[in-house]
């Protein structure tokens, strides 16, 4: 279902799925997690529908940002519905993987986590996927997989190992534990913390930051900064000219942000 709204400041569209509800406001998607009675965890279906929204966020050009949350302050995510697999149920995951975000490698527009309560297992790694992470301060992380005799094979064990201390990483995936919100600000894996309830109004204020630059120059920034992250030294990172950068390169919002600060004005972003 579909229905449009209008605020003083923009149009927006709201669209109810199965399992998520969908914002577009502007430029900014916003999409909620809308499984309150599992704690918002996913099962194969709902990350089919995920998948969907996401592959149109991502080809869409008039969508620049996105936010990824679930309904209500107890829950994020609680990760995968472990009912379901329980039952012998072997559901299959959607090439993006998990919450249609996991496997997702080539998207190049900003997608933020506003982390409200439980961010377990496929929550967790939901939330690695995205490029920033606000938390509220009653947000609680773990990879509690191998306490249930699984991995956390979404991406959790390798995106944690990459963005925090191998040590401090190994103490969280090998035993399952529990990290906090602040916890996690300190071992470097969320931007912010936020009183409760406050996640989604703290992950606005970052996309509205984003939504201030250049989109071309944001994509080519965050694919130069995943991709130089493979290379195999610093010096061939700095040599490479990506795909996205010679796009920005190429563009009109090349111009367009000299022009606009020489001016002293407010850049008109072309995005082309």
């Amino acid at each position: 279902m579909e229905r449009k709204l209008t605020s003083a400041a923009v149009d927006q569209i709201v669209k109810t799925y199965e399992y998520c509800e969908v914002l577009d406001e502007g430029m900014l998607r916003i999409v909620t997690v809308n499984r309150p009675q599992v704690m918002n965890a996913l099962n194969s279906d709902a990350s089919y529908e995920l998948e969907t929204v996401w592959n149109e966020f991502a080809a869409r050009d008039d969508l620049w940002v996105g936010i990824v949350t679930g309904v209500g302050d107890r829950a994020f995510s609680a990760g995968n519905d472990l009912k379901m697999q329980a039952s012998g149920k072997r559901g299959t995951r959607p090439h993006n993987g998990f919450g249609g975000l996991t496997s997702r490698f080539d998207l190049n527009k900003p997608v933020i986590a506003a982390v409200n309560g439980v961010a377990m297992g496929g929550g967790f790694e939901m939330a690695l996927a995205c490029d920033i992470i606000v938390a509220a301060e009653n947000a609680v992380f773990a990879l509690p997989e191998v306490r249930v005799g699984l991995v956390a094979g979404a991406g959790g064990v390798h995106r944690l190992a990459r963005m925090i201390p191998s040590r401090q990483a190994m103490g969280m995936i090998l035993t399952g534990r529990r990290v906090s919100a602040q916890e996690g600000r300190e071992l470097g894996f969320v931007n912010e913390v936020v009183p409760v309830g406050g996640a989604l109004e703290g992950a606005r204020r970052w996309a509205a930051m984003i939504l201030e630059c250049s989109p071309m120059a944001v994509r080519a920034s965050k694919e130069a900064v995943y991709r130089g992250l493979d290379e195999e030294s610093l010096e061939q990172a700095v040599r490479t000219i990506y795909p996205a950068q010679k796009a920005n390169l190429e563009g009109q919002d090349y111009i367009e942000g000299p022009k606009a600060f020489t001016e002293k004005r407010k850049p008109n972003w072309q995005n082309r």
